[in-house]
């Protein structure tokens, strides 16, 4: 199947690793070009120079930065309007998961939170939505979290900030079909990356974690990030023309609800 993506510009924050570099390697199959962006320096030119190796230097770009400050927001849109003079899809992967279960909070952990699993996401869109503008139109996409629907043993504010994430998707959908801007966000489940959260409980509780996955997910696994990226892939593509709005759920099964 042809998705349409051929000589597309791409951006994913949070792309030196994990889902996000799955992402951007899916868009890249794909024939589109990809910023890939990371705050380790180290690991992004890593990354870039792998991803490259693969499918050609002319076609990945690397801006370092932290994406969930304002000031390199704006930078990474200048960086890319000076390189491609717009942008055709913009996915906000960044976001951090770690955080205190616990309802008794400090003010500080919710802020933490939201600012970089919601309010990151809201200044990115507004960064590269004028960018779409100069290309008649383009695919917005957020990467949510199973713990934005449903009640999950994850912390409060994480949960409350991803919740936050779809409505806001939802929102901008109604704002900006008149532009041909399609908003749109994948919910991932339980995603086994190296080095991450997972990757730590399988390592060190491998029992616990299978009694987890046979109680809790139909298909009695963790994800790859391949999966997540490949739902990422069609939601910005022309296959998925008519489709905005839309919430993605990505979790083998694990969800309760409809």
């Amino acid at each position: 199947m042809d998705l349409g993506l051929l000589g597309k510009t791409a951006c994913v924050t949070g792309s030196s690793r994990g889902i996000g570099r799955g992402i951007a390697e899916s868009l890249l199959q794909e024939g589109a070009r990809v910023v890939l962006t990371g705050r380790d320096g180290a690991c992004l030119q890593e990354a870039r120079t792998a991803v490259a190796a693969r499918w050609g230097t002319d076609r990945v770009l690397a801006f370092e930065g932290d994406l969930t400050e304002q000031s390199d927001i704006r930078r990474c849109g200048e960086f890319i309007d000076t390189e491609w003079g717009g942008l055709d899809i913009a996915v906000a992967n960044v976001g951090l998961g770690r955080g205190t279960r616990s309802w008794n909070l400090q003010a500080k952990e919710w802020l933490d939170a939201l600012s970089v699993n919601l309010v990151a996401a809201s200044l990115f869109a507004a960064c590269v939505v004028p960018l779409m503008r100069k290309r008649g139109g383009g695919s917005l996409l957020f990467v949510g979290s199973l713990a934005g629907i449903e009640a999950l043993p994850a912390p409060i504010p994480y949960a409350s900030a991803k919740s936050g994430l779809l409505a806001m998707s939802k929102m901008l959908s109604k704002e900006l079909a008149a532009e041909r801007i399609r908003v749109n966000t994948v919910a991932p489940g339980n995603v086994h990356c190296t080095g991450g959260v997972w990757d730590r409980k399988a390592r060190e509780d491998p029992d616990g974690l299978a009694r987890y996955l046979e109680a809790e997910v139909a298909m009695k696994r963790l994800g790859r990030p391949d999966e997540i990226a490949d739902a990422v892939t069609f939601l910005s593509s022309a296959r998925a023309s008519f489709i905005t709005g839309a919430c993605l759920v990505v979790d083998g099964g694990q969800s309760k609800g409809w």
